[in-house]
């Protein structure tokens, strides 16, 4: 299996079906668009549609019945981003090698193209064939990314800065910042094909540590990655006092740690045998990446 071949075709189906889903960059108020347009087609990894259509081509080949969760699941991530980078956030000035939302369209707008790409992304979630899937998609997608998930954890990062907390108030944003939104890319794309609930619950834990393992990268990047490849300022968590895995274990712990969360995302696919290949070298990718 050629590794990168296969997360290039997922991108460019993912790319294609963005691209024929949204609302046209020029449709009125052309405005909202554009910026909706700028921060979802500015590079990026699609991570998160991406293990949806590996998730649900463990049991089903027609891709194209869960394409409307994966652009839903990429909606809801780059929506987080531009909220993420305000200045009453994290303060970013540059998102992928380009200037944040706000910063090319203002703060306001920049708001408004986050509220408009979490709406949009439930009216995707809804459109997929199978109504009785489409219920349950759109409660996951509602848990995953509202305040007991994303925005759950996102609370208690901001609520920490400048402040000492313990390993688990540390696990618990990871877990629910960074960590909830890929586990349900995980789970959704299994619900949709059908899998049954041992292979969910096998998944289920893939995508948990998946998600831990991607933000421990996130961590350590911020302290020895590279800006011009990482496509933005490196050193934020320090700068803004926040609790990370190498401010709390050390730089040398926290790989440890992230090596052994990795493991556990491995052995969670065993089950599956050479079919989760993919996925697979997917978690070592996310874990071992250098951006």
């Amino acid at each position: 299996m050629d590794f990168k071949a296969c997360y290039n075709n997922y991108i460019n189906t993912v790319n294609t079906a963005l691209i024929v889903n949204m609302p046209p960059r020029d449709a009125y108020p052309s405005r909202i668009h554009e910026a909706m347009h700028y921060s979802l087609f500015a590079g990026g990894k699609r991570l998160r549609p991406v293990l949806c259509l590996a998730s649900f081509e463990l049991f089903d080949s027609m891709t194209a019945k869960v394409l409307p969760v994966a652009c839903a699941l990429e909606l809801i991530h780059t929506y987080s981003l531009i909220h993420d980078d305000l200045p009453c956030m994290d303060d970013d000035d540059f998102r992928r090698g380009m200037p944040t939302c706000h910063k090319k369209f203002g703060e306001a707008i920049a708001v408004l193209a986050g509220d408009a790409l979490l709406t949009e992304a439930f009216a995707m979630a809804s459109s997929i064939g199978n109504t009785g899937y489409s219920a349950t998609i759109i409660s996951m997608l509602a848990a995953a990314s509202g305040s007991t998930g994303l925005i759950g954890g996102q609370v208690m990062d901001l609520l920490s800065e400048d402040k000492p907390i313990d390993v688990e108030l540390l696990e618990y944003i990871h877990r629910h910042k960074t960590g909830k939104l890929i586990s349900v890319s995980v789970e959704s794309g299994a619900v949709c094909a059908g899998a049954d609930s041992t292979a969910l619950s096998a998944l289920t834990k893939y995508g948990e540590a998946l998600g831990l393992a991607f933000q421990i990268s996130d961590d350590i990047l911020d302290v020895i990655g590279d800006a011009e490849k990482l496509g933005k300022n490196v050193g934020q968590d320090a700068k803004l006092n926040k609790a990370t895995y190498p401010s709390l274990y050390g730089l040398e712990e926290s790989k440890k740690k992230l090596h052994e969360t990795v493991e556990q995302a491995l052995i969670s696919l065993q089950g599956f045998g050479k079919k989760s290949g993919f996925l697979c070298e997917l978690a070592r990718y996310v874990a071992y990446r250098d951006r």
